[in-house]
């Protein structure tokens, strides 16, 4: 259940003891970056996660990146039907940037997901409002962000993900966003997946491509236990 490469987050979990990594870099006119997500079950239903752009470069000036540090919960899983996974995802925004890269103060996440399955065809929908901080000033400016994507597995070890995003406007300097995703991905093995694709600006002051590819990991199951193996990472 890999959030790489999309925006988008699934509302599936990673299992109860295993630690996934993910990370990769984009290559866009005035906008470079090495992008980071450590994840871990806890629970069945509750993942511990840290976000970071190790690198980032924008317009040439280049410096450490903002981080982020929260939670996924899950309600509900998926049932046979109609019904999805649902979860609750909040991440606190923390201003580690240097340089000047990054957003200059704290800020919060919070948003719902829902995914489902129909056979081999796999949906994630997000719904997600930000508060994010004034550098120098008291109180937080507010957008919203909307996702959809969707991905299969196409042949072997090959897959695909789409995937249309976008952010509303922030403030009278910060406008509305949208990109549209395109990715292939390859299962290395049953705990690696490689991606690599593109991103189109669709609206807003946006890179007009950006190239990305990038890996996620899983490490093995924490806990030790020896009943249940560690699935394949899947969208």
């Amino acid at each position: 259940m890999p959030n790489r490469p999309t925006f988008s987050t699934s509302a599936e979990s990673v299992q109860p003891g295993v630690f996934e990594i993910e990370y990769g870099f984009e290559l866009g006119d005035g906008h470079q970056n090495i992008n980071g997500l450590l994840k871990f079950g806890l629970t069945k239903n509750l993942e511990l996660r840290f976000l970071n752009n190790l690198i980032e470069r924008d317009l040439g000036v280049t410096g450490l990146g903002d981080s982020g540090a929260g939670f996924k919960y899950r309600f509900f899983r998926q049932q046979e039907g109609w019904r999805p996974t649902f979860s609750l995802l909040y991440t606190a925004i923390l201003p580690t940037a240097t340089a000047g890269v990054g957003l200059g103060a704290a800020g919060h996440s919070a948003g719902f997901l829902a995914s489902k399955d129909f056979g081999r065809h796999h949906f994630d929908v997000n719904e997600t409002v930000q508060w994010l901080g004034r550098p120098g000033a008291a109180g937080y400016d507010r957008n919203y962000f909307t996702a959809l994507a969707y991905s299969r597995g196409i042949r072997g070890k090959w897959g695909m993900t789409t995937e249309i995003a976008g952010y509303s406007r922030t403030n009278a300097t910060t406008g509305a966003t949208m990109t549209l995703m395109g990715a292939a991905t390859y299962a290395f093995s049953s705990r690696c997946i490689f991606d690599t694709g593109i991103y189109v600006a669709a609206y807003g002051p946006l890179p007009r491509v950006t190239f990305f590819t990038g890996v996620t990991y899983s490490v093995a199951d924490l806990y030790h236990r020896r009943s249940r193996p560690v699935s394949s990472p899947r969208k």
